[in-house]
């Protein structure tokens, strides 16, 4: 009997994205910085240590047969670009902190090296997946907020010690409660 083409593991489409990683000291810094944030709302869902990175290029819902194009790809896109420092730097809220959804913070990127490398996967990756329509501005995702809070003033601050970006990572996201489990599937250096 034929198996339905659907049901074929190799027909499922993979959930991916393309992130730089943070250093550990800096996301358990950072954690502790907020610590007053988790406490003022506990029923936030606040993005575990282990999963704050920097998106780069959001690929969504990926047919397995493009997987070997796409870590290709990335990794001509990496070997581009060279190696670069950034730091951590003050705490947001989009859209607005007097009505928050999402407590973020920002990245240096005063010489535009993330900017660049996202506007670049974006371009190399356009043939199967859509650019992106918004402005890429580098962050950490902290927390999601539902139904949204106030958080003006914003009484927290951080500035991490500076910490340098030297490669690529492509993540498969595996949906779970509480939060999302992040399979590094592809580590690509910047040799540029």
């Amino acid at each position: 009997m034929a198996r339905d083409r659907a049901s074929r593991p190799e027909a499922k489409p993979l959930r991916l994205f393309a992130a730089v990683e943070i250093p550990e000291q800096v996301r358990v810094a950072l954690g502790e910085s907020v610590t007053p944030l988790r406490e003022r709302f506990p029923k936030a869902r606040w993005v575990p240590l282990e999963n704050q990175h920097v998106t780069v290029k959001f690929l969504g819902s990926t047919w397995p047969r493009l997987m070997d194009w796409v870590l290709e790809t990335i990794s001509g896109v990496a070997g581009r670009h060279g190696p670069f420092t950034t730091r951590v730097e003050g705490l947001d809220a989009f859209p607005k902190a007097r009505a928050a959804r999402v407590l973020w913070a920002g990245l240096d990127d005063a010489a535009g090296r993330l900017e660049r490398l996202a506007a670049d996967l974006d371009e190399a990756l356009a043939r199967e997946f859509a650019p992106e329509k918004r402005a890429f501005t580098p962050h950490l995702t902290l927390a999601r907020f539902d139904p949204p809070v106030g958080l003006e003033p914003l009484e927290v601050t951080f500035e991490s010690e500076p910490f340098d970006i030297g490669r690529i990572v492509l993540f498969r996201s595996h949906l779970r409660r509480p939060a999302p489990v992040y399979e590094p599937i592809g580590i690509l250096p910047l040799a540029g």
